[in-house]
């Protein structure tokens, strides 16, 4: 049985963290200086970068500052920027969370400010300290997926065991969500094969569609440079691949950023916004990616990687899982699972599936993944569109299936 930090919504964290954001780039000095204080403490830096409002960006900062994983938030505000910040600092109030907000342009300026952020935070993180944890049950967590950094291997080792360890989690009734359409392409016949229902499995095509539409648009797709020197060949194949991360079980539904799942079981996050191409890169990063998986409240990433990838995240752990062996004997100090034993025959899929299994419980129980023991807490936030699901997107949750095809 696991334990986690039991919040006012029901949900449960496995981490209680204290949260620096900043609501405009021309704060971000000043949330670090005071981040960079608790070094090596439970203090994370986060933020919105952009001066002009976003109902994206408003949602994703309202889910991240009330993630389970968080206990205590801090704002840091220039002043005359247009982010909602006071409905902001009451989404976090009514969720029963600590809060302040400090805004530079009223409190005396940079100095001043890092002198009062820093006295809230230590005062925030000894009223956390004692955080009471109650049982928690696998069926409790969400995990995410990602892959960055992918090669010829992460298609046979890394992004399949993933997938064994999904459909494990999702038969314990955990919440699995794997991503990005926009590195789907070529799939969505196979994904509605597994929809639970064929009103979704039309709703998994159409989102690829959408991704391969905007792709065509900018002129780029999501295949780098990088992955044809790591001995990929096309899109499809590294497609192929990153699809093998959702495992075998049933789709259960769509979400889109900052949703979150109603019941158990595996589903597609799309990323892709919607409506008219606008805004360049989906995603313009794996951290991206990963904040978007953290808004529909993963409490932790599992992330492939063939080439090599040594980035975190704020908030939740991430897991990296190797998938070539050369790869992990050069940044053993990084990856916390070599899927590369696969090729060398001195493990099967099965045998990582279920290592990345309890190596996900035990960091749910509080050990430290690789990069996060090692203080990475990278962070993106941008601009995005998107328009809310139609039903056929989620499931009946008085009809929900656990069940492989």
């Amino acid at each position: 049985m696991l334990t986690g930090y039991l919040r006012s919504d029901g949900r449960k964290g496995i981490r209680n963290l204290v949260l620096v954001a900043y609501l405009v780039e021309c704060a971000h000095h000043v949330a670090r200086e005071i981040t960079g204080a608790f070094r090596h403490r439970p203090v994370h830096l986060l933020g919105f970068p952009g001066c002009y409002p976003n109902d994206y960006a408003d949602k994703m900062m309202r889910q991240l500052t009330t993630h389970p994983n968080v206990g205590a938030v801090l704002l840091v505000s220039l002043g005359c920027e247009s982010f909602d910040k006071h409905g902001l600092e009451q989404a976090v109030r009514s969720s029963g969370r600590l809060v302040q907000t400090l805004t530079i342009q009223q409190t005396g300026g940079t100095k001043t400010t890092i002198a009062q952020g820093e006295a809230w935070v230590r005062d925030a993180l000894l009223s956390i300290k004692d955080a009471v944890r109650v049982p928690m049950g696998i069926d409790e967590l969400v995990i995410g997926t990602v892959c960055g950094g992918s090669d010829g291997t992460s298609g046979i080792t890394a992004n399949p065991a993933v997938g064994r360890a999904f459909d494990s989690l999702v038969d314990h009734g955990a919440t699995c969500i794997f991503e990005e359409t926009g590195e789907l392409v070529g799939c969505e016949y196979h994904m509605q094969d597994r929809a639970a229902t064929p009103e979704l499995g039309q709703e998994l095509v159409d989102c690829v569609a959408k991704a391969a539409h905007y792709y065509s648009v900018l002129g780029h797709g999501s295949f780098a440079p990088g992955n044809a020197d790591g001995g990929l060949t096309t899109q499809e194949e590294k497609s192929l691949g990153a699809y093998a991360k959702s495992g075998a079980s049933v789709i259960q539904g769509i979400l889109k950023p900052g949703d979150l799942a109603p019941t158990g079981g595996l589903y597609l996050l799309d990323m892709v916004p919607d409506g008219e191409v606008r805004f360049g890169f989906p995603n313009i990063s794996d951290n991206a990616e990963i904040v978007e998986l953290i808004s529909c409240g993963a409490h932790l990433t599992l992330f492939t990687t063939g080439r090599g990838s040594v980035v975190g995240s704020a908030i939740s752990p991430v897991i990296k899982v190797c998938a070539n062996p050369h790869t992990y004997e050069r940044l053993p100090d990084d990856m916390d699972v070599n899927a590369g034993r696969i090729l060398r025959a001195q493990a099967t899929l099965d045998d990582v599936g279920e290592e990345i299994f309890n190596l996900v419980l035990q960091v749910a129980q509080g050990e430290p993944s690789k990069s996060e023991g090692l203080g990475h807490q990278e962070f993106i936030l941008t601009y995005k569109s998107f328009t809310a699901k139609g039903p056929a997107c989620l499931p009946n949750t008085t009809n929900i299936l656990h069940q492989k095809h």
